[in-house]
């Protein structure tokens, strides 16, 4: 499916961030960080915020029918700007005193970071997600850079270690959810016989 992937432009932020609103409306770690008081509309505009910057600075995929999207950034990108950190706080409102003060494992060495990937809930189940993730990991295989993301759904760790990432910290939230931390080694360089033995099956 990786034919049907593309490169987002910043015409397409609009309807992506509406797709990662919808696919994370019950994610236990948004239903936690994000208020309750206008979730939905707290929720698109803070993936709307964050895959701009990760537009300007990193990778962000989607399908042609704009169905899925992933974001993607490489270990140097910057924190996101003044202006944009100032609207995030707004955004998280009371929870911002609980997300500021939470410490979680940081990735060992440099790595890119999959910052987010869904699908809209009427197009799970066809393998989106899967062609988004991969075309970005296979894109960031060419530099045979190390992958890290975070995850506090226990589905999407078996999702992400058919990808090849594997648990590498599990940091359990007082009163709020479970966060597993998963990496991902660097691959060899394409056409090398160890990748083609590294590359799991995505079936």
């Amino acid at each position: 499916m990786t034919d049907m992937v593309r490169q987002a432009t910043g015409a397409d932020l609009g309807v992506a961030a509406r797709v990662l609103g919808l696919a994370f409306e019950t994610y236990p770690w948004t239903r936690w960080s994000v208020p309750d008081v206008d979730y939905e509309q707290r929720l698109e505009r803070l993936q709307y915020l964050y895959l701009g910057h990760a537009l300007t600075h990193g990778l962000v995929l989607v399908d042609e029918q704009l169905r899925s999207v992933a974001a993607f950034l490489p270990p140097d990108a910057p924190e996101p700007g003044p202006d944009m950190q100032i609207e995030v706080l707004e955004l998280l409102g009371s929870r911002a005193t609980a997300l500021i003060d939470l410490s979680l494992p940081q990735p060992k060495g440099p790595a890119w970071t999959l910052a987010t990937v869904g699908v809209d809930p009427a197009h799970q189940g066809k393998g989106l997600g899967t062609a988004v993730a991969s075309e970005g990991l296979t894109r960031i295989d060419r530099e045979a850079g190390a992958v890290v993301l975070e995850t506090s759904d226990e589905r999407n760790v078996r999702l992400y270690g058919r990808l090849g990432f594997l648990v590498t910290d599990t940091t359990v939230i007082p009163g709020g959810p479970t966060v597993h931390s998963m990496r991902r080694a660097p691959r060899p360089a394409v056409g090398s016989p160890e990748r083609r033995l590294l590359s799991p099956p995505l079936g």
